[in-house]
């Protein structure tokens, strides 16, 4: 059975953090691939400033290129909104049992898991690869065992501080994958 990582995000834009991270976990774990799963709205998070879902999809798949350890995934797209987790790795196992699926998420995700959608069906049933987030410790559920904490470099770089950059005129490039910076700032004109 193929052991694949969910990264799900809104990317918006993805940056070399997102890309450095998913390259650091297909490597240094037992994750046979790893999917970028675009959200459309995330139920947590503000709307404003989201870019289109066909921009930010363009921008991830300019981000990887053909590296066959990653896949790019619209599912969200495609299911109902708002976006929950528990329905999306619901129905990736579903459409493919040939995978075990593992979800990837920031020690600030895991601390506020408790207030997600029937967050006790991800913990229970799916492992969690919980990477670290500066101000974070994951509280009590770093100790379940379907969690592991991997102990990946920590990027000091956001997508907001991307967009805010831009905004102000600034020339930040080299904070994201050559080919999505130049999809970006032409969408930004």
């Amino acid at each position: 059975m193929k052991k694949v990582g969910i990264y799900s995000g809104s990317f918006n834009p993805i940056h070399h953090g997102h890309v450095m991270l998913a390259n650091y976990l297909v490597e240094f774990s037992d994750l046979d691939e790893l999917w970028f799963v675009l959200s459309p709205q995330n139920p947590l998070k503000s709307k404003d400033d989201l870019l289109p879902d066909a921009d930010r999809m363009k921008m991830v798949q300019l981000a990887l290129g053909d590296d066959p350890r990653f896949r790019v995934s619209d599912v969200e797209m495609h299911l109902p909104r708002p976006s929950y987790t528990i329905n999306t790795l619901t129905y990736l196992s579903e459409q493919h049992p040939d995978c075990q699926f593992v979800f990837i998420c920031g020690m600030d995700s895991l601390q506020h898991l408790p207030s997600w959608r029937e967050w006790q069906k991800i913990i229970d049933n799916y492992e969690l690869l919980v990477f670290p987030r500066k101000g974070y410790d994951g509280g009590e559920l770093v100790h379940h065992p379907n969690v592991t904490i991997v102990e990946t470099p920590i990027i000091e770089v956001s997508s907001t501080f991307i967009r805010e950059s831009v905004k102000a005129g600034k020339d930040v490039r080299h904070f994201m994958p050559e080919k999505a910076w130049e999809y970006y700032v032409s969408i930004c004109d």
